[in-house]
């Protein structure tokens, strides 16, 4: 699959995506930053807004309609022991900004309340939010008295990322639990049980991990089978040189009644594994690009709660080469690879291989009282040979490859990378198809389908690029309302709310809607609207799979030709003029034709044409560019065209005495003048003059001939002051 894929069909900048009133921007004027999407409620229709300092719970259907505010308490920097030599602010590393309480995370606790926690200027604390019953209460407060430590729960420095769920009044967490961030774990703790963890300062398990998602993903009907599922990219600890990547991206599994080991691993996980994610492409020149830090993970759900797809983005590692990828994992292959062989290493500086001892009873990774061990209550009464076993080997030695063994989107070769991820699922006429929603880091959101192109091949399309945010901060978290049809956007500037379509910026014609292929939208006969699968289909018009409008629009194609305006333009011997020919879609090839004495043909003009991305410039003009020019744009083999321009050309001579003479006359000899024009030798170039003038006058709308007339009067009134 090649990386290098054609611009987004319709590119729209912030004042664009304004205009169209299809877009809410929301930030408040609070000394605050960093804001993070941390919860979306679609029960009270409810967005969780985490930030420095603050939480905000917004409308999902307006986030400026009355957003409720929330400022939990925050510690104060120690700073006993740990200022740095400097002595210019920083404690330990810490600079003043860090000395705060970022938001971090917020899960549901019941009805009626919500758990949050924050880094707590470096001491994590947690604490209860009482939202009420219902959206219409407006209740957004702290439970007084109540302030809980954040240790195991929230990580202590705001750099680092931290994953956490609530399930059954049990929080899993992955943090960083200490001041310098030097141990990182998976948690257990809350709901009345003892706390639990990944094996402390064993890089076998965890080697400086950035966690990106946590989900629980049932693996059977029987419940003792549940497991979280979460995703992380860690360092690499395999030595073999410049061969092997220095970053991972990875799969880790739990068992959720895992109660820990009764001699070995007790209050650490005894079913604790991992794997690795492949994502990579092969170029034309056989030379494999590897993306492995992994970025961000969707997980889309499916009708089987037991296999959703999981959607993962990724970035190449370093910072000179920049590419972003995403591969989409099923859950089979992924269970496949966790019931496969285990990795070995006998040294550090050995490679790793797959284990072919013994592998002891029940198999490492299994859940007590699952379906293969309803004998077993308790991974306390796992045998001393599996707790052992788990404890050397957590990793698997097959790696996890994507659906077809390739990327879904690539982009490489590209001044920016991509931060964020969600995925709509769109019934469209002929399919149901799935919409992906890419953050870059340049503060756009870019729109895609991927398309089956032939049986070996697929074809990626790049509907649109909005930009979100008008200071182009990097793009943080994303969540997506398909009930809604909104998509919520973060970043360190704010948040903006937009919605996942915007038909009629396609264009006012049966084909330009057809073309943009976008499976929200559909021609209605009079426009491009929002498509929804109710509506019949007699009535709708549209072709996400070949973007065909010869067949869709029959009928329509023509009436657009004929009501296409010819427009006059008028240029002077010997200079330039511009043509003016911009296309809605950058993907659409242009070619000008040029007609003169009924006679059409493709523009070959001797002398010196410039084409740009929005029209020609025509140099040294001559009496033998004068005639009718045609704009044609082809676009997924549908021609169609875009302008005619009417070109005429004024004599240079004629245009220089009168501009001349125009200069040197009086207002009193004015109408003499005039009247001598009307003599003068050359009567079609002055009735040249006279059309351009009338069709300038004509072009302009009625306010602006208002406008016009009222600043000639006035700088008519100046002059006469003046004199």
């Amino acid at each position: 699959m090649p990386g290098g894929v054609s611009g987004p069909r319709r590119p729209l900048g912030k004042h664009e995506l304004m205009d169209t009133r299809a877009a809410r921007p929301f930030s408040f004027s609070f000394n605050t930053s960093d804001y993070r999407i941390l919860l979306m409620d679609q029960d009270q229709g409810r967005l969780y807004l985490g930030s420095r300092e603050y939480l905000v719970a917004l409308d999902m259907h307006n986030v400026n309609k009355e957003p409720l505010i929330v400022h939990p308490l925050a510690s104060v920097c120690e700073e006993k022991g740990r200022m740095s030599d400097d002595g210019k602010g920083k404690t330990g590393g810490i600079t003043s900004g860090e000395c705060a309480n970022f938001v971090r995370m917020i899960e549901p606790w019941n009805r009626t309340h919500l758990y949050t926690c924050g880094t707590g200027a470096y001491q994590p604390i947690c604490t209860f939010i009482n939202r009420g019953w219902k959206a219409e209460d407006y209740l957004f407060r702290l439970v007084p008295g109540y302030v809980d430590s954040g240790k195991g729960k929230c990580s202590y420095d705001p750099k680092q990322e931290n994953i956490a769920v609530l399930i059954n009044g049990n929080l899993y967490a992955g943090v960083h639990i200490d001041f310098m961030s030097t141990d990182a774990a998976l948690f257990r703790t809350m709901g009345g049980r003892t706390a639990i963890r990944t094996e402390q300062y064993d890089s076998r398990w965890l080697n400086e991990p950035v966690f990106v998602q946590i989900q629980k993903i049932p693996d059977s009907t029987e419940r003792n089978d549940d497991k979280l599922y979460f995703f992380f990219r860690e360092k690499s600890l395999d030595s073999s040189g410049g061969a092997s990547p220095s970053v991972l991206a990875r799969v880790g599994r739990v068992c959720l009644n895992d109660e820990g080991g009764q001699k070995s691993l007790v209050n650490r996980w005894t079913t604790f594994l991992k794997a690795r994610l492949i994502c990579s492409v092969i170029g034309d020149d056989g030379v494999e690009t590897r993306f492995d830090e992994l970025r961000d993970v969707f997980i889309q759900p499916s009708q089987d709660e037991r296999n959703p797809m999981v959607y993962a983005l990724f970035t190449t590692a370093g910072s000179v080469f920049k590419g972003s990828a995403v591969c989409v994992y099923s859950m089979a292959d992924i269970r496949n690879v966790f019931n496969g062989p285990f990795a070995h290493k006998h040294g550090h500086n050995y490679q790793w291989t797959e284990y072919t001892g013994k592998i002891p009873y029940p198999r490492p990774g299994s859940c007590p009282g699952g379906t293969f061990t309803p004998g077993i209550g308790s991974s306390k009464n796992f045998s001393d040979e599996t707790v052992n076993f788990i404890r050397a080997h957590p990793l698997m030695i097959n790696p996890v490859y994507p659906i077809h063994r390739r990327p879904l989107v690539v982009r490489t070769g590209v001044d920016y990378r991509f931060t964020a991820l969600v995925v709509d699922q769109v019934d469209a006429v002929d399919a149901r198809y799935e919409v992906l929603f890419l953050g870059t880091d340049r503060g756009t959101v870019q729109k895609v389908i991927v398309l089956p192109k032939d049986p070996t091949s697929m074809e990626e399309l790049t509907l649109e690029e909005v930009e979100v945010f008008r200071s182009r901060a990097a793009v943080k978290t994303m969540k997506i309302s398909s009930k809604r049809q909104q998509l919520y956007v973060s970043s360190d500037a704010g948040l903006t709310q937009v919605s996942l379509h915007r038909c009629g910026v396609y264009g006012r014609a049966c084909s330009d809607c057809c073309l943009a292929r976008d499976p929200y939208c559909a021609w209605d006969g009079e426009s491009c609207s929002a498509f929804t699968p109710s509506t019949k289909r007699r009535s709708r018009r549209q072709d996400v799979k070949h973007g065909d409008p010869l067949r869709q629009c029959r009928g329509f194609n023509a009436k657009v030709e004929k009501r296409l305006r010819e427009t006059v333009q008028f240029g002077v011997e010997g200079s330039s003029t511009f043509l003016e020919c911009q296309p809605r879609s950058p993907q659409a090839s242009v070619k000008w034709l040029f007609q003169r004495a009924g006679r059409r043909k493709v523009l070959n003009r001797v002398g010196g044409v410039l084409k740009t991305n929005h029209g020609i410039l025509l140099k040294f003009l001559n009496q033998s560019d004068a005639g009718l020019y045609h704009c044609l744009a082809t676009e997924n083999n549908f021609k169609h065209t875009v302008a005619r321009v009417a070109l005429r050309i004024l004599d240079r001579d004629i245009v220089l005495a009168l501009t001349a003479q125009d200069e040197d006359e009086q207002p009193k000899t004015r109408g003499a003048s005039q009247s001598s024009l009307a003599s003068t030798p050359f009567p079609p170039e002055i009735r040249l003059i006279n059309q351009y003038c009338q069709s300038y006058w004509e072009q302009l709308s009625p306010r602006q001939q208002q406008r016009k007339r009222t600043s000639r009067r006035h700088t008519e009134g100046q002059d006469q002051g003046l004199g």
